[in-house]
């Protein structure tokens, strides 16, 4: 079996989409319930840290790569009948459903929390934040997180048909 180009570009693209889809995943299944078992004071101290640490360029890597990775390797499956139309898919899928939705959605709630003085904020004010900046912020991972596995599950697909030449 010959490497070329197309197809180790598809590899990474899988890879880099199931290092994303499986971040998110299991952020939804091991952070999300633990901070919902924690006070209001913990739960937005916890946060403001992560959204700041969340930034470095093993994140970025997968969470940019990612989308970057697939939208190239779609760019060369052009014309390869279904393994490109997967492609495709997977790209828009993620761009839109968790790019997008993590630009759009939780990166401005993030913004909104690292701007508050925790410290200076009453027991009522941080439970009142914590109700509009979880429920919302939730919502919008499992979004992420749900498209972020379909665009993997797509990849995967295109792999296949890429190797049965369909």
């Amino acid at each position: 079996m010959e490497i070329t180009l197309k197809s180790a570009t598809l590899f990474t693209a899988i890879i880099l989409s199931g290092l994303s889809a499986g971040f998110f995943y299991a952020w939804q299944v091991s952070v999300i319930p633990g901070t919902k078992k924690v006070m209001d004071p913990t739960y937005m101290e916890t946060m403001q840290h992560i959204n700041r640490e969340i930034l470095n360029p093993s994140f970025f890597l997968i969470f940019f790569g990612s989308m970057i990775v697939l939208a190239i390797s779609t760019f060369q499956q052009y014309g390869s009948g279904v393994t490109f139309w997967l492609l495709l898919g997977a790209t828009v899928t993620y761009t839109l459903g968790t790019f997008a939705v993590t630009g759009m959605g939780n990166v401005p709630l993030n913004n909104e929390l690292d701007a508050l003085k925790l410290t200076k904020m009453s027991a009522l004010e941080l439970a009142e934040f914590r109700q509009y900046y979880e429920s919302k912020w939730n919502v919008l991972h499992r979004m992420r997180t749900i498209f972020s596995v379909i665009a993997f599950v797509l990849s995967l697909l295109a792999a296949f048909f890429a190797a049965k030449n369909i």
